[in-house]
């Protein structure tokens, strides 16, 4: 089991309450909903990280197989 550690964070006023009720509706800690929350943030900035990565190296991959296939057309003149 990973270490717990405290934090506080300042949110609006309507999350807190729409925190408050799941929390209560749901019989589960509020610390759970934000955790779960945060995890949730964090794996879909890595899949957008990673896709923009995949975009990139897509890119730079058509651009090199463009300059081969230009050299390629130059040795076969």
């Amino acid at each position: 089991m990973s270490t717990k550690i405290k934090v506080s964070l300042t949110i609006d006023e309507e999350v807190y309450e729409a925190i408050e009720r799941a929390s209560e509706a749901q019989k589960i800690a509020r610390s759970r909903i934000a955790e779960d929350a945060l995890k949730l943030w964090l794996k879909r900035e890595t899949e957008s990280l990673m896709a923009k990565g995949y975009e990139e190296m897509a890119e730079e991959e058509e651009r090199m197989a463009g300059m081969a296939f230009e050299a390629q057309r130059e040795i076969l003149k």
